[in-house]
C-alpha cells in the first residue's frame, strides 16, 4: 500500500514557481503546460517540511553552524544508495550544482582554457564556461538511432589535439537519462588522467536511478578516476527540493581537495544557509520511502509515455532513460526543421518543452519533456502532441 499521492494536481502559481514564472521570458507566451525545466510536480516529502516548520518555531534565526549530523546522515545515504564510503574531510558543501560547475571552472582553469563538454548536454555547462572566459571543446556522443554512448577515440584525441584543462562529465546524463558503465567511465579517467585533465562529474540525477539499476559515481570508477575526479551531486531533484538550494562536493584525492577546499572556504562558497541543512538532513534521513514510490511512479509513468507515442503518434520516437523523470523525444522522422518543431509544440499543442538545441547542435529534432507530474497531465499532454502531429503532418496512425 502506497503511502504518497503522486496524482493530485497541485497549482504552483502565485508561488514564484520558476516553471510558470519563466514562461513569457523563454517561450513567448504563458498559457500553455510547462513540461519543460527539471523540478516536479509532485508534494514534497512530509518529513521534510516538518522538520522545516520545527527549526522555524524557534524565534531566532542567527548564523548557522553546519552540525555533523548533517555530514553523518550524507555519508550514510551515500554509503546506502551507492555503496560509497566518504570520509567527513572528503565532503563540502556548495550551494547548487551549477555553482559547483563555475567554481570548478575559475579555480582549476585560466581565461583562455579550454573545457570539455559531451553534448548534446545540459546547457548550463556551455554558459558557465564561455561566462567565465573559457573555451568550450566538444566530444560528441554517438547516436545510433537506439542508444547514445561515448565516442572515446575522438575523446582521445580531443584531448591529445585541444589540451583542455578540464572535462565537465554528466553522469547520468541529462538530457539522455543514460547510466555510463564503469568500463566507459575508467576509460573516460585514464584518457583524461594522461592528458592533464581534471573531471568534474554532475551526478544530481544520480539517486533516481531507474528499475533498481544501481548509479555508478565516477570517482568509484577506478583508481585514476579518484585522483583526479570531482564528484558533485544534490538532494534538490530527488526529493524535489532545489528552492532549498542544497549541494554537495566529493574530492577523494588530498592533493586536490586540499588547497581548493580552503578556497571555497576563505570566500564563503561553502557555508550553508540554515534552511539548505535542515532541509536536505530530513531528506537523507527520512525520505527513503517517498523516493522510491516517486520512482516507482515515473516509472509506471515512462511505460504509459512509451505505449502512448508507439500506438498514437507515428513518427515520434522516445529514447528510453535509465534515470530521472526526463524524456529526450526524437521528432526527427516528421520532416519539421527545428522552429517548426518548436512553434508545433508550443502553438499547436499548448505545451512548453525544452528545445532540444538548447543542449548543442547534436539536439536538432529533439525536445525535452519532464514526466515528473501527475498522470493526468501527462496524459493530456501527450494527446496535444497527437493532435499537433496530426495537423500539420497529417501522418496516418500505424
Amino acid at each position: 500500500m502506497n503511502k504518497y499521492d503522486f496524482d493530485t494536481v497541485i497549482d504552483r502559481r502565485g508561488t514564484s514557481a520558476r516553471k510558470y514564472e519563466w514562461l513569457d521570458g523563454m517561450f513567448g507566451r504563458h498559457d500553455v503546460s510547462p513540461l519543460w525545466i527539471a523540478d516536479l510536480d509532485f508534494a514534497v516529502c512530509p518529513d521534510i517540511v516538518n522538520g522545516l516548520r520545527r527549526r522555524l518555531d524557534h524565534p531566532i534565526l542567527g548564523y548557522y553552524a553546519c552540525p555533523d549530523s548533517f555530514w553523518e546522515s550524507l555519508a550514510e545515504w551515500l554509503a546506502y544508495r551507492h555503496s560509497m564510503k566518504v570520509s567527513r574531510e572528503e565532503m563540502t558543501f556548495i550551494p547548487g550544482v551549477v555553482k559547483g560547475i563555475g567554481y570548478c571552472v575559475n579555480y582549476l582553469t585560466a581565461p583562455g582554457d579550454k573545457v570539455l563538454i559531451q553534448p548534446p548536454v545540459y546547457n548550463p555547462f556551455k554558459l558557465v564556461i564561455e561566462g567565465n572566459r573559457r573555451q568550450a571543446v566538444e566530444n560528441p556522443l554517438r547516436f545510433d538511432g537506439e542508444r547514445y554512448t561515448m565516442d572515446l577515440e575522438h575523446l582521445e584525441r580531443v584531448v591529445a589535439e585541444e589540451r583542455p584543462k578540464l572535462m565537465i562529465l554528466c553522469n547520468p546524463h541529462n538530457p539522455i537519462g543514460i547510466q555510463w558503465d564503469r568500463e566507459t567511465l575508467a576509460r573516460v579517467a585514464g584518457i583524461c588522467r594522461e592528458g592533464g585533465v581534471k573531471v568534474v562529474s554532475d551526478e544530481i540525477h544520480g539517486d533516481l536511478m531507474l528499475y533498481n539499476r544501481r548509479h555508478i559515481p565516477f570517482i568509484e570508477s577506478s583508481d585514476g578516476a579518484r585522483e583526479i575526479g570531482i564528484m558533485l551531486g544534490a538532494p534538490s531533484k530527488t526529493f524535489n527540493i532545489p528552492g532549498l538550494v542544497s549541494s554537495w562536493m566529493i574530492i577523494k584525492n588530498p592533493a586536490l581537495r586540499h588547497d581548493f577546499y580552503e578556497w571555497l572556504e576563505v570566500n564563503e562558497f561553502s557555508s550553508p544557509m540554515m534552511i539548505s541543512i535542515v532541509g536536505a538532513e530530513e531528506a537523507y534521513r527520512h525520505g527513503k520511502q517517498w523516493l522510491d514510490e516517486m520512482l516507482a511512479y515515473v516509472e509506471s509513468n515512462l511505460e504509459f509515455a512509451c505505449d502512448y507515442v508507439n500506438r498514437n503518434i507515428p513518427g515520434v520516437k522516445i529514447v528510453r532513460p535509465e534515470a530521472s523523470f526526463l524524456l529526450w523525444v526524437d521528432f526527427r522522422r516528421l520532416g519539421l526543421c527545428q522552429k517548426e518543431l518548436m512553434d508545433m509544440l508550443l502553438d499547436k499543442a499548448h505545451i512548453a518543452l525544452n528545445d532540444g538545441t538548447m543542449f548543442g547542435r547534436q539536439g536538432e529534432g529533439f525536445a525535452r519533456l519532464n514526466i515528473g507530474c501527475p498522470r493526468s497531465v501527462l496524459a493530456e499532454a501527450l494527446d496535444h502532441i497527437r493532435q499537433a502531429v496530426d495537423t500539420v503532418c497529417h501522418c496516418d496512425k500505424q
